[in-house]
């Protein structure tokens, strides 16, 4: 037994113990591939072979552990009982399955007996794992292709499942669900049993092409964790109605190879700020990252209370549940809501340590004192590590929170602090003719000769009775535009009715053309009265929120309409198309106020929006984003009739750091916002500060792929439940799920996955209150998230295309999804 060995690294001049080699223990035979144990104050290994060994973690160094002598054959498989007294440990090998009283143990080798256990199997086989069921009566022993259902009293075989055509390597039992155990194997399956009458209640498919080595079941989520012998991680919901169905398939190997990039772009810039450097492993080489093996030995809670306590935030994704991955050359701690590494404990980075490379592996539950155990035996060697760690170092040595490329804090969608005046969004005072009335301008004419109010004009000073070259338009509409105005507003102080459950209901569904065509873009109003969709046979329309009467047309783009969105009044459209125009319609008139040619813009416009409650227009060009003001004026001169009266300029441009195209813009108008979003072909994702009119911060990788859409809450209802939402944004991608992101903190709060789109991109988008996401799919459905959750909640199916665009209504719970072939769908709860 060697003497221990302190590692330590120094973070801002302080030295911190991140890892401490508490005990060595040589044994005489390899005790490579066993299962190890560890509770709360105790560690159990086999030493010598046949050996039980226990070692006290709260003893002095120099103290012996107890050794328990039973088995004939080498300990391959160790487990403690799941209660704290009586603490009981099973032991098992090829002769015998031994349940050991701890506290009876303890007591006979002070008075000098030689303790005893209770052999409960006798020859059962090669034993890989054991486990108690929660109530320490009974014990599961994987042994072979079998599982044995054992008396933990006295040698009784309760039941035998069978099923598993290769040994099984972990069996765990479901501690919400009565005789629920579940088992995962060599045959790349799990299984899901009732032990007590041996029934097969479900089977999974071969999920991967490497053995399944390790289970985990999270009581918090309801879902099983599995990990396999190429460094995959597998998770599946076990709850009610899911059908087991896949909710994140991980791969550790890439997890790390992103994280180290993250921690190296983090240095870059502090070499660049001068600013302190981040510890990070001495050892990140290329050459490491190259493994022939990467199994996943062992899955664990991580217990980071201390590293909580002392960071004090309140944000889900630093309070989410971690999990311990243990594997033969590293430690992982990765999140649970994003699915993301927050740290990693890489041997070699530590070369005092006495085992480089582990063959099994175990850690304790819950820390004590912020510190946890963990036990490891070496692949090589005949050697047994007992490590201690200290949580909150590991994690702050690689905080998460310093791996956003730039370092601004306090960034928030709301604007929380004055106007600067060298601000692009403060403008001079200018005189002009222009005077609103009503969402639109007219013009101050010269007085005419005969001014007299009793004397009759001939009409020419009037407006015309009708517009020319115009379509028709819904008389319904214009004798609520005024109305609606004044509604508008009035929702910003109501609040949104936060339903019990989302709109799964179908209620009814239109078609939009003729001919199937694809529906672009859909966005309500910001009243909930009515829907604007653009589609790719180059027209606009606007139907009523509920899809029924007859809706308006806006025709005059010469390709798809690829963006629309409406002005915080309600009275005004803006659209943009893939012939590089954008245009601005009054809703009460099909002919467009204000168009914006090719001769602007040398790509075409792929988002377009009004910005800073209708100050400005917000549009994305290639590489940059534009600040446009503009004047809107209806009225027309009936001698110049086709002269059109309304201005617009460009206010400044924005481009995008180290990209060729903006795929994403996004940015808030119900209420006065600074930040703008917008996401490039790079994967990157940069947010502006337009009030100091430069680039506020930039995370890098945000997706696998170039993000498709970022998704903020927009919705005019407000609430004191949304005031959180609003600092919350989405982003998706092809292939890559849905992220939920924290403005405030520049980092991943969860991940959603379950859905399909693979190929083709797919709208997301939040209710007002951000308590439910929906989502398209290519499978022809859409499906429902409930903002807690990874997995979907709902599946909506009765679609005949793949669904490429959703929208919540700002101020009713109802949802509308709309199809490649041209079709709208209408769900309420």
């Amino acid at each position: 037994m060697e003497s221990p060995v302190d590692l330590c690294f120094t973070e801002d001049g302080c030295s911190n113990n991140i890892v401490l080699e508490k005990q060595v223990f040589q044994s005489k035979v390899p005790e490579s591939h066993v299962q190890l144990a560890c509770s709360l104050h105790y560690c159990a290994f086999p030493l010598n072979g046949n050996e039980l060994c226990i070692w006290n973690t709260t003893d002095d160094p120099n103290h012996q552990p107890l050794h328990l002598i039973g088995h004939h054959h080498s300990i391959t498989a160790l487990a403690f009982g799941s209660k704290v007294d009586p603490l009981l440990i099973c032991s098992a090998s090829r002769d015998y399955v031994i349940v050991w009283n701890l506290d009876e143990c303890m007591k006979k080798v002070l008075q000098g007996l030689m303790p005893e256990g209770i052999v409960i199997g006798t020859l059962l086989g090669m034993v890989l794992y054991v486990r108690f069921s929660p109530d320490d009566q009974t014990v599961a022993v994987c042994a072979g292709n079998r599982i044995y259902m054992l008396n933990a009293k006295d040698e009784a075989i309760l039941a035998e499942l069978e099923g598993h055509l290769a040994p099984v390597t972990a069996a765990e039992f479901c501690t919400w669900e009565k005789n629920i155990l579940i088992s995962v194997s060599e045959d790349r399956s799990f299984k899901v049993w009732d032990y007590c009458t041996g029934l097969l209640i479900y089977q999974s498919a071969v999920i991967t092409a490497f053995p399944l080595l390790s289970l985990y079941i999270d009581e918090e989520n309801k879902q099983i964790i599995t990990g396999c012998a190429d460094g995959q991680l597998w998770i599946f919901s076990l709850i009610s109605g899911h059908q087991y169905r896949c909710v994140v398939h991980i791969n550790v190997k890439k997890e790390r190879e992103k994280f180290y990039n993250k921690i190296r772009k983090s240095e870059q810039l502090d070499e660049l700020q001068n600013t302190s450097k981040v510890y990070t492993p001495n050892d990140i080489r290329e050459e490491e990252t190259v493994e022939t093996t990467f199994p996943v030995l062992r899955i664990e809670h991580c217990d980071k209370s201390a590293y909580l306590s002392n960071k004090g935030h309140g944000f889900s994704a630093v309070n989410a549940q971690c999990l311990w991955i243990g594997s033969s050359t590293s430690l992982f701690i990765i999140n649970m809501a994003n699915f993301e590494l927050e740290a990693v404990l890489h041997y070699r980075d530590y070369s005092a340590l006495s085992i480089q490379f582990a063959g099994s592996c175990a850690l304790m539950k819950k820390a004590v004192s912020g510190r946890v155990f963990c036990l490891l035996t070496s692949m090589f060697e005949n050697r047994i590590a007992l490590l201690e760690i200290n949580v909150a170092a590991l994690l702050r040595s690689q905080q998460s929170e310093l791996l956003v490329t730039g370092r601004e804090k306090g960034l928030s969608a709301i604007a929380n602090y004055s106007l600067l005046p060298t601000s692009p969004l403060c403008l001079k005072k200018e005189t002009t003719k222009f005077v609103k009335k009503k969402g639109k301008m007219s013009v101050i004419k010269d007085q005419p000769l005969v001014f007299h109010s009793k004397i009759k004009s001939s009409g020419y000073t009037s407006s015309p009775q009708m517009n020319m070259f115009s379509p028709k338009t819904s008389a319904k509409r214009n004798n609520s535009s005024t109305s609606k105005c004044k509604r508008s507003f009035k929702l910003n102080y109501e609040e949104y009715p936060l339903a019990n459950s989302p709109p799964t209901k179908f209620e009814r569904q239109i078609i939009v053309a003729d001919k199937p065509t694809s529906v672009c873009c859909i966005q309500y109003s910001g009243d909930g009265e009515f829907l604007a969709c653009g589609l790719a046979d180059k027209t606009l329309l606007a139907f009523n929120s509920n899809l029924t009467g007859t809706p308006t047309v806006y025709s005059g783009h010469d390709g798809a309409v690829n963006s629309v969105g409406w002005s915080h009044d309600n009275n005004w459209l803006v659209s943009s198309s893939e012939d590089r125009t954008l245009r601005i319609w009054s809703v009460s008139s099909a002919e467009p106020a204000l168009c914006l040619g090719k001769e602007m813009f040398h790509k075409s416009i792929r988002s377009a929006q009004f910005y800073y409650i209708d100050t400005f227009i917000l549009l994305s060009c290639g590489a940059e984003f534009q600040l446009l003001r503009y004047y809107l004026d209806t009225s027309k001169d009936e001698m110049k009739r086709y002269r059109n009266k309304s201005i617009c300029k460009s206010v400044q441009k924005f481009p995008m750091a180290s990209t060729v195209e903006i795929t994403s813009l996004s940015a808030v108008n119900e209420f006065y916002s600074y930040i703008v979003l917008a996401a490039g072909s790079n994967r990157a994702l940069e947010v502006f500060d337009l009030n100091a009119g430069c680039s506020a911060a930039v995370i890098p990788d945000v997706h696998s792929r170039s993000v498709h859409q970022i998704c903020q809450n927009k919705g005019s209802a407000f609430s004191t439940q949304c005031y959180e939402a609003y600092n919350l944004f989405l982003t998706t991608a092809i292939g890559d799920g849905i992220k939920l992101w924290d403005l405030r903190t520049l980092r991943c709060e969860r991940r959603f996955e379950g859905h399909s789109s693979r190929c083709h991109p797919c709208g997301i988008a939040v209710s007002p209150c951000g308590q439910f996401i929906a989502c398209g799919s290519e499978d022809k459905c859409a499906y429902i998230y409930e903002n807690h959750s990874s997995t979907y909640s709902h599946k909506l199916t009765g679609h005949t295309e793949s669904v490429i665009n959703v929208a919540f209504s700002p101020s009713s719970p109802q949802l509308i999804t709309a199809t490649l072939d041209g079709k709208m769908l209408l769900f309420l709860p």
